[in-house]
Order: C-alpha cells, then sequence, then structure tokens
C-alpha cells in the first residue's frame, strides 16, 4: 500500500499534537497520542526521502550554523547534535572564543526540519524537568548533580527518536515500491551529506561528553518520559542560522 503525501503525514501529526496539548485529555492519552506523533514524524523523513529520489527539486541538501547560549550550553549541543544525526543529519562542534557553543549542521531539507521541531520542544521539556526535579539529600555539588541530571534525560530522548526512525526506515523497506529500495535512498542520501561536511571540514576528530553528578538515572528516567512529538509545527525555528 502507497504511503501518505508527506504533507498529509505533516497534517495528521499537527491534529495528534494539538489533541495531546488540549485540555481535559488524561496523561496515558497523550502519551499515545504523542507517540503517536512521534511515528508519523518519522515516517514523514522517510516518504521525504522516497520522493526526492524521483524529484531531487523536492528536498535539496543544505545546512546550518546554530550558535547556542548558556546555561548548559554544551548539554544542549550534545542534545541537537545527537538529535540531528538520529534524523540522519551530520554534524560538527566549532570552536567559540566566547561562552556558549556554536554547531554546524549538514543535512536534506526535510531532515533538518524534523531535527528543528523536536530539538525545540525537548528543549523546554528538558529545562521544565530540571526545574521541579529534586535534588536528593547530601549532594555535594548541585550544579554536577544537576548536569548529570540533563545527560541522563538527553540520552534517554536520543534513544528513543533512533528507535523511532529506525522503526520506519525497516517498516518501509518491506513496502512494494518502485525505484530504488527506501535503505538504498537513505545510504545515498548519507553519501551526499557525508561529502559536503568533508569538503567544508577535511579534518575532524570525535569529542566526547563526560558527567561527574549523581542525578543521571533520574534523568534518564524523566527523558524516558518526555514527549518527542509535542512541539506544534510552525512555530518560531530554534535552528536559526547564525
Amino acid at each position: 500500500m502507497p504511503s501518505e503525501p508527506p504533507s498529509a503525514l505533516l497534517d495528521r501529526v499537527r491534529k495528534l499534537l494539538a489533541k495531546a496539548e488540549a485540555e481535559g485529555v488524561t496523561p496515558p492519552e497523550a502519551e499515545a497520542l504523542t507517540a503517536k506523533a512521534a511515528e508519523l514524524m518519522a515516517r514523514y523523513g522517510i516518504d521525504r526521502a522516497r520522493l526526492a529520489a524521483s524529484r531531487p527539486e523536492t528536498d535539496r541538501p543544505g545546512n546550518r550554523v546554530i550558535d547556542i547560549d548558556n546555561p548548559w550550553a554544551q548539554v544542549r549541543a550534545h542534545l541537537l547534535a545527537g538529535l540531528a544525526g538520529a534524523m540522519r543529519c551530520q554534524c560538527v562542534l566549532l570552536h567559540t572564543s566566547g561562552p556558549g557553543a556554536r554547531i554546524h549542521v549538514f543535512g536534506y531539507a526535510s531532515d533538518l526540519e524534523r531535527a528543528d521541531i523536536l530539538y525545540t520542544s525537548l528543549l523546554l521539556q528538558m529545562a521544565r524537568g530540571l526545574t521541579v526535579a529534586v535534588v536528593p539529600d547530601g549532594v555535594r555539588s548541585v550544579r554536577a548533580w544537576r548536569r548529570s541530571w540533563l545527560l541522563g534525560f538527553v540520552t534517554a530522548v536520543i534513544t528513543r527518536v533512533r528507535s523511532a526512525e529506525e522503526r520506519a526506515a525497516t517498516s518501509a523497506e518491506g513496502e512494494a515500491q518502485s525505484g530504488p529500495s527506501t535503505a538504498l535512498v537513505l545510504a545515498d542520501r548519507a553519501v551526499v551529506i557525508r561529502r559536503r561536511l568533508e569538503e567544508a571540514y577535511p579534518v575532524t576528530r570525535k569529542t566526547r561528553i563526560t558527567y561527574s553528578g549523581r542525578g543521571y538515572s533520574a534523568g534518564y528516567a524523566q527523558g524516558q518520559r518526555a514527549d518527542i512529538g509535542n512541539a506544534r509545527l510552525g512555530q518560531t525555528r530554534a535552528l536559526s542560522r547564525a
């Protein structure tokens, strides 16, 4: 069975998210609605990729440089890079002499859009969660505990988004379709984005982010409960050009 047009999928996402945010919706109902929204968002990415395989003008590769302000700029950068990577973008963390962080994100327009939507939403959820998180008695460094909480949250939501993307790709691969397979389409797109990144940055190195506090497991648990589709499409973009 052919999938819905990408525009129809986005319309369904909007409606699901509006229902999830309406007054009177119970937490279990909201969770079910937003889980479906995340599933459709992943499907949207697949369908945009398929469409562009036959009509390249519908989804061009691009890039954005994003400046991330404090507080917690490195953690927020980790969130952005993880979400973008899960949604088939590729990132380079740039050196900056001032406070904050700067990331250069490469990806197709539809994937940059999807990463934008989730990053915007999850920044708000992460901030809300940290505000109400209770620091246990006896913690020596409250800041270290909070940073580890944030990293736990980030790890959980990135894992969930990556799983949704993988399920969508696997499901699409089993469907009858004309032209190249979904796996080949996605692989070709990955090569294009990798080449563009390497043209801009011939030499890069991997980085790691560490933590010393004991809030990681609490943040991870909150991240598992986070709504990974609760930012309405059409809101002000977080991934604006620098």
